[in-house]
């Protein structure tokens, strides 16, 4: 990671309109991602997490504010360039990839399609790149001529990250990416996403309710509440010593594998 700002996202608000008027999903929202780092975004359902990430990726337009990419203006991509642009900046893997997936079409055709569009890196072979691709999410170079039905769901999320990583974006939005996994499938997928940062430099916007996941991958965190961020910091700060008062009944709702309490003052520090 370094001091480098890659995403810059202020003051959005995203208003849905309903029969009854307009809800707002998201509030005055700002913050910053480092090249590099991993931002875990969290709250309950309903909080605006998930709807923050979609205009971060460019799948929601922004009813007011401003989402920035190395100190230029995102939008929402409409043409066939701007969609390519776009990619090469930033990909998002949901929590089930399967829906997305062809199942008529093999592994190794879906990367091909891909490729077609962005290109390789230096000039490599189309074929060599899709199985390097393949490997470094730990599966096999044979696993290109699997379909979808034939993979666990913990490779078929390797695959999605896979696929996202073809035109080499500069942030991954990670969506709820692991909470369908069990939790031994979902600490490999975990190793994986701290290796492949520390191997390429991606930054990641971690989405989750799970507070335990965050603690593993991210260095900071946002708390979401109702469309508003009411705390961030350290993910580390944040979770052992929360100050907001929903933020302190998240962290005492959610114990998980890995997780560690928050750290109470005894009578004599009090």
């Amino acid at each position: 990671m370094n001091d480098e700002t890659l995403l810059s996202v202020r003051r959005i608000t995203k208003a849905f309109v309903v029969p009854a008027g307009s809800i707002v999903a998201v509030d005055d929202v700002s913050f910053d991602v480092r090249a590099g780092e991993s931002l875990g975004v969290v709250g309950e359902s309903g909080s605006g997490k998930s709807t923050t990430a979609r205009i971060v990726a460019g799948l929601e337009g922004a009813t007011s504010g401003e989402v920035n990419f190395w100190g230029a203006r995102s939008r929402p991509a409409r043409s066939t360039v701007a969609r390519r642009a776009q990619a090469r900046r930033v990909q998002m893997v949901f929590q089930d990839p399967f829906g997305s997936l062809d199942p008529r079409q093999t592994l190794g055709a879906c990367l091909a399609e891909i490729i077609a569009v962005h290109g390789t890196p230096a000039g490599q072979a189309p074929k060599d790149y899709a199985h390097a691709l393949l490997e470094r999410v730990g599966l096999a170079a044979r696993h290109a001529s699997s379909y979808p039905r034939e993979l666990s769901g913990g490779q078929r999320q390797r695959f999605a990250i896979a696929r996202a990583m073809v035109p080499q974006p500069h942030l991954l939005i990670l969506d709820e990416a692991v909470s369908a996994l069990d939790v031994s499938v979902q600490a490999q997928i975990l190793t994986l996403l701290n290796e492949l940062r520390e191997q390429t430099q991606l930054a990641y916007l971690f989405v989750s309710h799970d507070l335990a996941v965050v603690r593993q991958v991210c260095d900071r965190v946002l708390v979401m509440r109702s469309g508003i961020v009411v705390e961030e910091g350290g993910v580390d700060r944040v979770l052992d010593e929360p100050q907001h008062e929903y933020t302190q009944r998240l962290v005492a709702s959610v114990p998980g594998p890995g997780w560690r309490p928050p750290q109470r003052k005894s009578r004599a520090q009090a």
